[in-house]
């Protein structure tokens, strides 16, 4: 059996606007509490960063792939598009407890696109 090569992972500029979004709602939540949540998930994401790296699809295919609506079929066109401009044809989601992270990958190259909390409706990553 052979060895997976390992993909390179990086992330958008939007993904650290996203982070940041998450650090100001963690401390507008309970500002006692917010660094040691954001020391974990940054945490998190070093992990999912050095699993993506092995094995490029190991998220989940991503859900608003099936949009119901005119507006989530424009916001998917636009994500769509920005994934294909990169060369990375597939997009996936993967979970870190109550957040999600969406990126595109290859079987080369991994870019974290956008975070969202579960609650949160779309991704920013079109931006």
């Amino acid at each position: 059996m052979q060895r997976p090569v390992n993909a390179q992972v990086s992330a958008a500029p939007n993904f650290a606007t996203s982070l940041q979004a998450v650090h100001a709602f963690m401390v507008a939540q309970d500002a006692v509490s917010a660094p040691a949540r954001l020391s974990q998930l940054k945490r998190d994401l070093r992990d999912m960063k050095t699993l993506l790296a092995w094995s490029p699809a190991s998220g989940r295919p991503a859900r608003f792939l099936r949009p119901i609506s005119a507006q989530a079929s424009l916001r998917l066109a636009a994500v769509q598009q920005m994934a294909q401009s990169a060369g990375l044809p597939q997009l996936r989601e993967y979970v870190i407890g109550s957040h999600l992270v969406l990126y595109a990958h290859s079987d080369t190259e991994v870019v974290l696109l956008s975070l969202k909390h579960y609650r949160q409706l779309t991704y920013n990553a079109y931006q």
